[in-house]
């Protein structure tokens, strides 16, 4: 994940400092001058700007002060308490901060040496897909002498301020930053993957077992490194306003710990081993705090022991930080940003995941063949001609991430077209063999859809069996244009591939070794009244689809003779004569047992209904019948785009 960056409009910091100490003179950045355009578009700030360098605002400025903490840091005028969440989150974890802000020693001044300070920084984000280097002069807007945006509590220091800096710059202008989504920042720190939880319509606080899954799914995320934010949803004229309780609505927060804690004192607790599920937070003003059960100063806490509070750093103060009972945070939170470091180290003692990523686009074209953006499910007749993406599960059950994201539109807010597109995806089981576009729905079947939401990402965990997926992420209306980045995780290799021809192509030695003539859609549903094959009365069947010298083969139903096979094949046919077999087979330590077969002559002309056929004997015998028999749907076209 941390590769080397790529330098933003090609400017080098390297270069640059070098060039400025040479010529003795500090950095003006000519891609984010000290002007009004890189502050609004269209809202002024509250009062006459000047922009000053840290050494004009501080006798003695630091890039950090005694360290980075997630305690460092207050938001500004402007609507950004996103942003410093998101922050105060990355300032928890040295492993990302150190990556967000590089050589970070080397940047910081040094009193020493005054003439190495050239008034130039530098700052590394995750940027759809690739880390991109970011370089900034320190020239950081005030009014009457105060930094107007995010700052530190510690008057000379101004990490902060200038990684802020930095990503205005990213995002055009400052007031772009204003009323964005904790999560996207997060991603844009670490490349992690972002999962938004709507807490209020999970109702997670009737729920006792959903509750108890969410809290141990977070500690899982937060012991692993992982980064969770929460907010209250509010109306337009509600944002920031303070509730009776303590929390602030429509107000970013930063969660910086999720802990079962002990309660009980002394030898007796540890006896006991009784906990309650315990979340902290932070308030990016630095102040204003929950005032309910496990707040700084509430009675409750006298149930836990001195070691244990000691251990919780607890304190009494009004400096934003407070604890709330995990009940009480899914009752009063609306909605939760988990973004999710996702390991994909091949050394490491927690889980790995296999990532595959793809890159693509939503593209017009007239012919429908060549069309990309058909809009969502809703639109049968174009929706198809979205992009897709295949994968394999290999395991019994494996779980998969997907994360869909577009790309950041915030730069686009000055011209009035910074609106996240509405995005979404489906999952569909398809046939075991398929390797061309889906043209139509036969018997494929949607196993899993996300939301459709104008978020920058769009998420979703899903347990699935065996088998072959496509994945068609999708706008939400057709004729919608734009970029996204796909994210498939797996627990093994998935072999995830974009989709990018409609049929088999034409070859030189096409004309010799012949070209197909039909394709047929073949689907097993599954079997009944098959034969005892071992002592306990039952058996361990498995079907084979054969067509052409090609086969495909169904996973092992054990211990049934009802057995639901669910399996499909495509089949891209030169002689159209020759049958298609469908074999169902007895899995055996020793040898597997034929249990009986049927032919289907697949021709255009036969009826596409579910059957039911008897099974028969192979060879010479193969008019004579045996015990069961077997639900197919067959479906033959001589187009070969036509499934």
């Amino acid at each position: 994940m941390f590769s080397s960056a790529a330098p933003y409009k090609n400017q080098h910091y390297a270069d640059l400092r070098r060039n400025c100490i040479q010529d003795k003179k500090l950095f003006e950045d000519p891609e984010f001058p000290a002007t009004n355009a890189s502050l609004y578009y269209q809202r002024s700030p509250p009062g006459t700007v000047e922009w000053k360098r840290p050494g004009e605002i501080s006798n003695e400025p630091h890039l950090f002060v005694e360290g980075i903490s997630s305690h460092d840091l207050n938001q500004g005028v402007v609507g950004n308490c996103w942003f410093v969440a998101a922050c105060s989150c990355l300032a928890l974890k040295p492993n990302l901060w150190k990556k967000v802000i590089p050589d970070w020693k080397e940047q910081e001044w040094d009193p020493k040496h005054p003439e190495d300070y050239a008034g130039i920084f530098h700052f590394q984000f995750w940027v759809f897909g690739e880390w991109i280097d970011v370089v900034v002069d320190d020239r950081l807007p005030t009014i009457n002498g105060e930094l107007i945006y995010c700052h530190s509590k510690n008057h000379n220091e101004f990490w902060s301020a200038l990684l802020e800096k930095a990503y205005a710059k990213l995002s055009g202008c400052y007031e772009s930053l204003e009323g964005g989504n904790t999560g996207d920042a997060v991603v844009d720190f670490s490349g992690a993957v972002a999962e938004a939880i709507n807490l209020e319509a999970g109702a997670y606080y009737k729920e006792q077992k959903k509750q108890d899954q969410l809290f141990e799914d977070l500690l899982k995320v937060y012991d692993r490194g992982g980064i969770i934010s929460c907010s209250i949803k509010a109306q337009p004229h509600e944002i920031e306003n303070r509730m009776a309780n303590g929390l602030v609505k429509g107000h970013a927060y930063s969660v910086t710990a999720v802990k079962k804690v002990r309660l009980g004192h002394g030898l007796l607790a540890y006896f006991k081993n009784e906990t309650i599920p315990l979340i902290r937070m932070r308030n990016p003003w630095g102040k204003i705090e929950w005032k309910g059960a496990w707040s700084d100063s509430s009675e409750e806490w006298s149930k836990v022991g001195d070691m244990e509070r000691g251990n919780l750093g607890i304190t009494v103060e009004d400096d934003g930080e407070f604890w709330m009972s995990f009940t009480d945070w899914c009752k009063c939170f609306t909605d939760a940003d988990i973004c999710r470091l996702i390991n994909t180290s091949l050394i490491s003692i927690h889980k790995t995941w296999n990532e595959v990523v793809h890159f693509g686009s939503w593209t017009k074209n007239a012919e429908p063949l060549l069309n990309r953006c058909g809009g969502c499910a809703n639109h049968k007749q174009t929706f198809l001609q979205n992009p897709q993406y295949l994968f394999d599960v290999t395991k019994e059950v494996d779980e998969v991430l997907i994360s869909l994201q577009q790309r950041d539109m915030k730069i686009h807010r000055k011209v009035g077209q910074g609106e996240n597109l509405t995005i979404g995806f489906g999952v569909f089981k398809v046939e075991l063999n398929r390797k061309y576009r889906m043209h139509d729905f036969l018997t494929q079947h949607c196993v899993e859809t996300s939301t459709y939401i104008n978020a920058r990402t769009v998420f979703m965990r899903s347990m699935l069996p065996q088998g072959r997926y496509v994945i068609i992420p999708t706008t939400f209306r057709p004729q919608t244009l734009g970029d996204y980045m796909i994210r498939v995780f797996t627990d093994v290799d998935s072999g995830c591939r974009e989709l990018t021809e409609d049929k088999p192509k034409v070859r030189c030695w096409s004309s010799f070794l012949g070209y197909p003539q039909v394709v047929t859609h073949i689907y097993v549903h599954g079997a009944e009244g098959l034969q005892n094959q071992d002592s306990t009365g039952g058996a361990d069947p498995y079907v084979i689809i054969s067509c052409e010298g090609r086969s495909v083969k169904s996973i092992i139903k054990t211990d049934t003779l009802q057995p639901e096979f669910t399996t499909s094949a495509i089949f891209y046919r030169k002689k159209p004569r020759k049958p298609i077999t469908v074999e169902v087979w007895n899995s055996n330590a020793v040898k597997d047992e034929f249990m009986g077969q049927v032919v289907l002559s697949g021709s255009v002309k036969d009826t596409t209904d579910p059957q039911r056929l008897q099974l028969r004997k192979r060879g010479r015998q193969m008019a004579d019948e045996m015990p069961g028999s077997i639900g197919v749907r067959i479906i033959t076209a001589t187009q070969l785009t036509a499934m």
